[in-house]
């Protein structure tokens, strides 16, 4: 090999040698990349239980012209679970979604299971006197508010009875119980302000009331220890004025809306709480 060859040879394995280190140089002195945070997940809708009262064997009240209670609160739960649905905040679950019986307890065992947030009882009332007419809310009390809210539960607790093998006392065992478990984890307050919230929206949309609209009693259906919940009652049905508002769509859309309003509200003032 030639002098000048070797030359350039040499010089070009420096240069080789020399832009090596220098890669290295740089690589080494890049900014190493930042770590990529993990995005939270987003939270899940709150899952609204909706419980359409009576059905199937149990109609439930009977209006003056021969309306049914299981069929007017189904029309009207099935209102409410489209506005809740459609603002997209919410999954809505049935205790029932046809003319079928289903059980009291199995309709709190079904939101348990599920995990709900929210359960809501809907029901259409009847009186001795045709008079009475308005809605009115109900929340578990070991011991009721009024001998009209201790009437009602007897009635609905009742309800069980009409299929032959089940029996269900007037006032349910676990009461006592299920308000010492609900008041430990703040249930009962979370129950009450759902229905004092049910009932300021209800009259600021001018849906007739009961006048002490809120009451309570030991209402079976209520009886979740950890899922606020609301029993409805949402007319009277042995009322003829009553009983002709529950068969029409436009009513039934009017509940409908102030009811997903008070769950919107109910919800808000929960994570306000936690915020502050």
């Amino acid at each position: 090999m030639s002098a000048l060859n070797r030359r350039d040879l040499l010089a070009g394995m420096a240069g080789f040698a020399a832009f090596g280190v220098g890669t290295a140089e740089a690589w080494a002195k890049a900014p190493t990349p930042k770590s990529v945070r993990k995005l939270a997940p987003l939270p899940q809708p709150k899952l609204v239980y909706l419980d359409p009262g009576h059905g199937g064997r149990d109609p439930g009240a009977q209006g003056v012209r021969g309306t049914q209670e299981k069929a007017v609160v189904m029309a009207i739960a099935r209102v409410l679970q489209r506005e809740l649905l459609a603002g997209g905040s919410y999954r809505v679950l049935l205790t029932r979604s046809t003319d079928s019986f289903v059980a009291l307890r199995e309709r709190v065992a079904r939101a348990q299971a599920a995990k709900a947030d929210l359960f809501l009882s809907l029901h259409a009332d009847s009186h001795d006197n045709p008079d009475i007419r308005g809605a009115s809310v109900y929340t578990l009390s070991e011991e009721a508010t009024d001998r009209e809210a201790a009437a009602l539960a007897a009635r609905e607790n009742r309800a069980d009875a009409v299929v032959g093998s089940l029996r269900l006392a007037d006032k349910p065992d676990n009461v006592a119980s299920t308000l010492v478990a609900m008041t430990q984890r703040g249930t009962v307050n979370d129950s009450r302000r759902l229905a004092e919230t049910i009932v300021q929206t209800f009259g600021k949309n001018g849906i007739r009331l009961l006048p002490r609209t809120h009451r309570q009693a030991g209402f079976a259906v209520l009886t979740s220890p950890d899922i606020p919940a609301a029993l409805v009652e949402l007319g009277y049905l042995s009322n003829p004025q009553d009983e002709k508002l529950l068969t029409v769509r436009q009513h039934q859309m009017a509940l409908a809306r102030a009811l997903r309003a008070s769950v919107d509200a109910h919800f808000a003032a929960g994570n306000a709480t936690r915020k502050a």
